[in-house]
């Protein structure tokens, strides 16, 4: 387990910030040029999703979604990081309707000014407003998805904006050499009441090169800016690990100006970099950057962020 310094410890159901030192890890990825900031020191403090809400140079605001299914958990916090130093953690409050449970996935929605949409993991969406200064979230409306398959199981979820139209993204998590993830697409809008609209769905079948053993196939999912599909994949044997993900080229998705979504997975998918001793649920591309953000929802030893250049 990782040895990391605390440098103050608040109660995230207070409403106050924590403050985390970015302590050494046990195995930092080769290609990442930042260490790993931890974020959240227990079960109930991992990252299950993220999204990039501003940068200054290497420092990131993410916004981080929890898989916490209690009441009076949190399920939402900003977090500031910044390589090599601690990082601030703020919970937010949940508004506007029963706190969900399991929340899985978060991502901006194109074009819409602190607006978002989070996944639980039982195919429920959430469209999310950033309200009162950045201090809650507030369900504007909530919407299931399309076309599940019987047992599916979601960590992922990923909006993109080609030629003026709006894609979704996500898929069941798989499971091990039985289950193969099944990924999803589709057009995507919102309706008159904020709610979450699909279009004709696609599905891909899709195996992880890496990890192996007890692996969740697809942990998060994202589109780089040249469409490329990238996916992290994370094996996870109980709350104390060990833990081992690792981020690949998963294939393309194009968006036609008349909105047509086309989803192509690879048959031999590119490992990009494996990420030892940590199990990756988070994935996104910052704009802007060649850079990912990842995070992980490491159960016992908490959650941390990083950095690596995989968007190019």
């Amino acid at each position: 387990m990782r040895k990391t310094v605390l440098t103050a410890i608040v109660a995230l159901g207070t409403g106050a910030a924590v403050t985390f030192g970015a302590g050494p890890s046990t195995a930092q990825p080769k290609a990442a040029s930042a260490p790993w900031v931890q974020i959240g020191s227990d079960i109930k403090s991992g990252v299950s999703g993220l999204t990039v809400t501003s940068r200054a140079g290497e420092s990131l605001h993410p916004l981080v979604v929890r898989d916490n299914k209690e009441s009076g958990e949190n399920r939402v916090a900003e977090a500031t990081y910044r390589p090599g130093r601690a990082a601030e953690v703020s919970p937010i409050a949940w508004r506007g309707g029963p706190e969900p449970v399991d929340l899985e996935a978060i991502d901006a929605v194109p074009g819409a000014s602190d607006e978002y949409v989070a996944l639980a993991s039982r195919r429920l969406a959430y469209h999310l407003k950033l309200t009162d200064a950045g201090k809650a979230v507030e369900v504007l409306d909530t919407a299931p998805l399309p076309a599940i398959g019987t047992g599916d199981n979601f960590e992922s979820f990923s909006l993109t904006s080609r030629n003026g139209k709006l894609a979704a993204l996500w898929a069941d998590r798989g499971a091990g050499k039985k289950r193969p993830s099944t990924v999803y697409s589709a057009p995507f809008s919102f309706g008159s009441r904020g709610e979450a609209e699909f279009g004709k769905v696609q599905k891909a079948a899709f195996r992880a090169p890496y990890p192996s053993g007890d692996v969740r196939h697809v942990s998060d999912i994202d589109v780089t800016k040249s469409g490329r599909v990238l996916i992290s994949s994370a094996s996870d044997s109980g709350d104390d690990g060990p833990f081992d993900s690792a981020v690949s080229d998963a294939g393309k998705l194009s968006v036609s100006g008349k909105g047509t979504v086309r989803l192509s997975l690879a048959k031999s998918p590119r490992l990009l970099e494996k990420f030892k001793g940590h199990k990756i649920e988070a994935l996104h591309c910052v704009p802007g950057t060649h850079r990912a953000a990842l995070g992980t929802d490491d159960e016992n030893a908490g959650g941390s962020v990083t950095t690596s250049r995989l968007c190019d």
